[in-house]
């Protein structure tokens, strides 16, 4: 997790292909330094500053290891395997001379120094028993063995041992210690939010005391009802997690709905599991997300313009907590009192903000051929739903959360008008499901009634031997961008899923000619689970989903549909698609093959 050290006012960038854009609308560079602990007991410990005009960071690494004269490296790889990592590495030679040189980790896991040095700009000292040394890193060095930062998860990967070394080439990269960090190291130039800490007070709601099941997957809702000072209305300033010391490794995400009756209703104080058949038939219509994290990301903080509204008159004091626990070792014995705390006032900003669900529909009628290495599923916000639940103005999307489970590797989501490509909501060519933030985007998306939003995913199931269907169960997959927007709107969720129909002719016809055990008295789940799986039928799947019509989920907070008809909708086509990114690559530096050591201050002094 990083922290930030404000010396001036925003963050980087997400996307390298906003790069120019922001660099053009920004006349003054804003240099936040970001920090994050490498290993558990911080006993390596990251910094790093964003340059946007020059488009390389800064990075610095305080070590505080117990050998004189180690070597330790420090960089980045595609999914956070050392294999094929772009490593910066410090290490001292045998007469005592600190050398700083670039590698790449080969099949054999031993260090290869490259050709071509990306990491630049040196510095290194030593204080006290602390080892501190900076380097400079372009987001693209245009080699192709070199790694591209771009602006969603970075794969962070470290690996140290004992010096020191009579050359660097040769040597085993893992080393006497290793690990892997996830950051969003391009963050956007954001202003830093204004509040202060006397106009804010904190509620926290939490579970109570949660016997964990023994399952791997468990959903437990917790209803309370809001303090009295809630009778007025208040706006949410900022959000995060407060989990259970002990418990980070089960409390996978967590969601927190406001009940969507009027004023005088009273809602049970449910405590249990979400989908119980005993659960009060009551809490079923507690469905507006007010609030949403999950693991991996820390506090979200609201835009000066924008609070999200709860209490007043007219709102229900009932709201509820969910938690998914997961718990794939089935572990006995754990107790929970996790949830989220609402940093709120009473000093109301200009807008209402709003959550909304973009992409697939939680069910299995979506699914995911096993041992593949890629296979992608779109879900749809289409244009007829925009157009019935947003006002003539439109909403601003400033912040997006992009969510699928276990397999999913990359997903990003496309904003289209009139059949023309905007520029992209939101991307993650790096995703990882342990790394789930709510990004703030480098500006508010303006969507239009009328315009369409394309959620995709891209998963890889290469160590699944069956196949992998949509649904809650952290073995299940989902693909869902949760935004958040200003102004507030009725519209909760717009999500679609593969026309029924459509489906129904597939599986005849996998059991018709393919000769597949499919049958229109089981379920969607049986039937997938009872298909052979090879590529051809695999290939067939991605035509069927990807030329079909959708079933719609175009839904109010409360559940209820916007009037109309949801199935059988088109799918909205992008027929005048963004020209590709192209790189910026300068071929005229001719970049040393080592950067010594040119001494000097740390830049954090």
């Amino acid at each position: 997790m990083s922290r930030r050290r404000w010396q001036g006012r925003g963050g980087a960038v997400r996307a390298v292909a906003l790069l120019a854009l922001l660099v053009s609308a920004t006349t003054t560079p804003i240099t936040p330094i970001y920090d994050s602990a490498l290993d558990l007991n911080d006993t390596h410990h990251l910094y790093w500053r964003v340059d946007y005009p020059s488009e390389e960071i800064s990075f610095e690494v305080h070590t505080r290891g117990s050998s004189k004269s180690p070597w330790l490296a420090l960089g980045f790889s595609d999914r956070g395997d050392l294999v094929s990592a772009d490593l910066c590495v410090l290490w001292t030679d045998w007469h005592g001379r600190v050398h700083f040189q670039n590698a790449v980790v080969g099949a054999s896991e031993r260090l290869q120094i490259t050709e071509d040095q990306d990491c630049l700009k040196f510095r290194h000292k030593v204080r006290g028993e602390v080892i501190k040394f900076t380097f400079t890193r372009k987001f693209d060095t245009c080699h192709p063995h070199h790694y591209v930062i771009q602006g969603g998860t970075t794969h962070v990967v470290w690996s140290g041992g004992a010096g020191p070394l009579y050359r660097l080439g040769g040597v085993l990269a893992r080393g006497e210690e290793w690990g892997v960090i996830r950051l969003q190291l391009l963050k956007p130039p954001l202003p830093s939010p204004q509040h202060h800490d006397q106009d804010c007070k904190v509620l926290q709601v939490r579970s109570k005391k949660v016997r964990v099941p023994a399952e791997e997957t468990t959903y437990w809702c917790t209803v309370v009802k809001l303090p009295d000072s809630f009778a007025t209305k208040h706006h949410v300033l900022q959000f995060g997690p407060v989990i259970e010391r002990g418990n980070e490794d089960v409390v996978h995400h967590m969601e927190l709905f406001h009940c969507e009756y009027e004023p005088g209703v009273t809602v049970p104080l449910y405590q249990g599991p979400c989908h119980s058949p005993d659960r009060p038939r009551e809490i079923d219509v507690c469905k507006r997300v007010l609030a949403a994290w999950a693991m991996g990301a820390e506090a979200f903080v609201y835009p000066e313009e924008a609070g999200l509204p709860i209490g007043g008159p007219d709102f229900n004091p009932y709201v509820m907590l969910e938690v998914h626990y997961n718990n794939p070792s089935l572990y006995e014995g754990r107790v929970d009192s996790s949830g989220l705390a609402l940093h709120y006032t009473n000093q109301l900003r200009r807008y209402d903000a709003g959550i909304m669900e973009l992409g697939l529909e939680y069910t299995d009628k979506m699914a995911i051929p096993p041992g593949l290495d890629t296979f992608t599923l779109s879900g749809y916000c289409v244009p007829e739903c925009t157009a019935l639940g947003l006002p003539e103005g439109g909403i601003y999307v400033f912040g997006s959360q992009l969510h699928t489970h276990l397999t999913g590797v990359r997903a990003w989501t496309k904003h289209i008008r009139a059949g023309r490509e905007l520029p992209e909501m939101n991307r993650d060519n790096h995703y990882s499901t342990h790394f789930q933030e709510i990004r703030r985007l480098p500006r508010p998306t303006h969507v239009l009634p009328g315009d369409g939003l394309i959620m995709t995913c891209e998963f890889s199931t290469l160590d699944r031997e069956n196949v992998t269907v949509g649904g809650f169960a952290i073995s299940d997959e989902m693909c869902v961008n949760y935004i958040h927007y200003y102004p507030r709107v009725d519209l909760e969720v717009c999500k679609s899923s593969v026309d029924t129909a459509s489906l129904q002719n597939y599986l005849q016809f996998m059991k018709r000619w393919s000769l597949q055990a499919t049958s229109s008295e089981a379920g969607w789940r049986e039937n997938y689970h009872a298909i052979r799986w090879t590529p051809l039928r695999a290939a067939m799947l991605a035509d069927m989903y990807a030329n079909s019509p959708l079933s719609m989920q175009c839904n109010k907070s409360s559940g209820a549909r916007f009037p109309g008809y949801w199935e059988n909708i088109p799918i909205p086509r992008i027929l005048h698609p963004l020209p590709p990114y192209q790189r910026k690559c300068d071929q005229t530096k001719d970049l040393p093959r080592e950067t010594e050591d040119a001494g000097g201050d740390s830049f954090l002094e």
